[in-house]
């Protein structure tokens, strides 16, 4: 039996390998698991802008498909772009989400890895930093951004971005290793 994320994956390298009709398949399919995704987590009042996330997340699915590392879980790298996209939409309209945002299980069935702790255990030590570098790095480091398209697109320049990302990984590394930023100083 074909998993989902082997039966994605499958489908994501041979797109990206310029099989149009791969790729026509992916979005269908992904479209189908990210209105169901959206549904769960939207208010009542805001389920009518399910179809949009879709697009905005399919859009960012193609105009970052070369940034998909193919030794990686596809539905993992999918997961970010959604969530980011859910997040976004939740800012945009000042909503305090009241749902975990951090179950990847719920846009694909469960694959028996590690990869959905992982991620979570990314996302836990994301939110213990501010949330300006959580964003950057987050930008940066998961969706692949460019710094120079992150500076550009928040109105800070690219080397406030490069302190920003330094200074979080700096205070995520500081909670690995026990203790705050500031006792390093």
């Amino acid at each position: 039996m074909h998993s989902v994320e082997a039966r994605l994956k499958e489908l994501m390298l041979a797109s990206l390998a310029g099989d149009a009709r791969s790729y026509r398949v992916l979005l269908d399919d992904v479209a189908k698991h990210l209105r169901g995704y959206f549904l769960r987590r939207l208010a009542d009042a805001y389920r009518g802008d399910a179809d949009d996330l879709v697009q905005e997340t399919l859009m960012a699915l193609h105009t970052r498909r070369q940034t998909y590392e193919p030794d990686r879980p596809f539905t993992a790298w999918l997961h970010a772009i959604a969530r980011y996209k859910l997040i976004d939409h939740f800012r945009r309209n000042r909503i305090r989400a009241t749902v975990p945002l951090d179950d990847a299980e719920d846009l694909f069935a469960q694959d028996n890895s590690n990869a959905a702790a992982d991620r979570m255990d990314i996302d836990r030590l994301l939110h213990t930093i501010p949330e300006k570098s959580r964003d950057l790095i987050y930008r940066t480091k998961i969706e692949g951004q460019s710094i120079a398209e992150v500076a550009q697109s928040t109105g800070l320049s690219e080397s406030s971005v490069k302190v920003s990302i330094h200074r979080g990984i700096k205070a995520i590394a500081a909670k690995l290793r026990g203790q705050s930023a500031d006792d390093d100083k």
